[in-house]
């Protein structure tokens, strides 16, 4: 009875980070949040869909797309910027990738600048009148690459537009 025991022991944390990560789906990117929440943005390993998930440790509290389709590419856009050259010619990686769910705009972004060695990571969620919320990422919990997307079939759009 004992050995069962240790055995369901080790299945719960596993049954909680399933709710993130389907046994046939990989992370293309994930960080923790200061608040204690988690996104994970994760496609079926063979592509027939993407999803953002968003929510507490245990529990997914947002999931977008809801149906798990080829369709679920063509919800979101990726967006991009790479200048080489380091810190003299101001060098930078900007990632960034969109969707709206709700009347809300969710643009997921992960950057780095050479002029002063930064890196960023987070969310900033847009409701219908223009007003922001950021939610910072702690870059030290992140996993994966939003430049994953560049040879998928989500929708692709010149920085800047």
């Amino acid at each position: 009875m004992k050995k069962y025991l240790i055995f369901l022991s080790f299945l719960i944390p596993v049954s909680f980070w399933a709710q993130y990560l389907l046994p046939n789906e990989e992370v293309i990117y994930s960080f923790e949040t200061k608040n204690g929440k988690k996104m994970s943005l994760v496609k079926d390993k063979q592509n027939q869909y993407i999803q953002y998930r968003f929510g507490n440790k245990n529990t997914v509290e947002m999931e977008f797309p809801k149906d798990r389709t080829k369709e679920s590419w063509k919800q979101f856009t990726y967006s991009s910027y790479h200048r080489g050259g380091g810190k003299q010619n101001a060098g930078m990686d900007l990632n960034y990738l969109s969707f709206t769910n709700n009347n809300y705009t969710y643009l997921l972004f992960r950057t780095y600048s050479a002029e002063d060695d930064s890196f960023s990571t987070g969310i900033t969620v847009t409701d219908s009148k223009g007003k922001e919320t950021d939610i910072t990422g702690m870059y030290k919990t992140f996993k994966g690459c939003l430049c994953r997307l560049e040879d998928t079939d989500v929708k692709k759009e010149d920085f800047g537009q």
